[in-house]
């Protein structure tokens, strides 16, 4: 379920925000979503058929050239999508509440994965990492970020999406700000192209000197 809002695109297997920026493609994490969960229930013994969906749930989201093969589902055939499912009339049968109490069962509301080091801003390497082959060696050219070690090429805005939510996991509680991101990123230049790109993906609170992004 995705709550994009504003106009996107999809062309050539990837999903864009008009006018170029190139987002990650929510096709990808349903297809690990259905992996995941079918290894779940197979390990539990549990074999159903899954069908998966990418529902975009908000009425200012529109996407061109939508593809007519590929399980989405856009804002303007929710109701007609929710009409048809209640017109499916079935009981519950034994399996069907195992499978739920299973799930039920193993719902964890604390996770494993707390167990962090310490760490502090100032003692964190700043910079874009390769999304390829994660060396710092990047440089900007033009609109894109290259890598000096690998060669991979990446929009240098797509770049820059990557860090903030790097800064977000590990700062959840501090502000997005453009001074903030600039020196998170280190080798953007441009505070104006920081700001721009936060502009493009984030909602602006506050005025002045004391704007921030959520």
């Amino acid at each position: 379920m995705k709550n994009f809002e504003g106009d996107f695109y999809f062309e050539q297997e990837k999903f864009y925000r008009l006018p170029k920026s190139e987002m990650v493609n929510p096709l990808n994490q349903l297809s690990r979503c259905e992996t995941l969960l079918r290894q779940l229930l197979q390990e539990h013994g549990l074999l159903i058929p899954i069908v998966g969906n990418v529902v975009f749930i908000n009425p200012e989201f529109s996407l061109f050239q939508a593809p007519l093969n590929k399980p989405l589902i856009l804002p303007t055939q929710l109701n007609r999508y929710w009409k048809k499912l209640n017109t499916i009339s079935s009981k519950l049968v034994k399996k069907q509440r195992l499978i739920a109490e299973k799930l039920v069962s193993l719902h964890m509301i604390e996770s494993p994965y707390k167990q962090l080091p310490s760490y502090s801003y100032d003692l964190l390497r700043k910079g874009i990492c390769c999304v390829s082959c994660a060396s710092f060696s990047i440089i900007v050219v033009g609109k894109k970020c290259v890598c000096k070690n690998c060669g991979h090429q990446e929009m240098v805005s797509m770049a820059v999406m990557r860090s903030v939510e790097e800064f977000r996991i590990l700062f959840p509680d501090d502000r997005l700000t453009t001074n903030i991101i600039h020196d998170w990123c280190r080798v953007i230049g441009s505070k104006k192209r920081i700001r721009r790109i936060l502009d493009k993906n984030f909602d602006k609170v506050g005025g002045h000197r004391w704007v921030y992004f959520k």
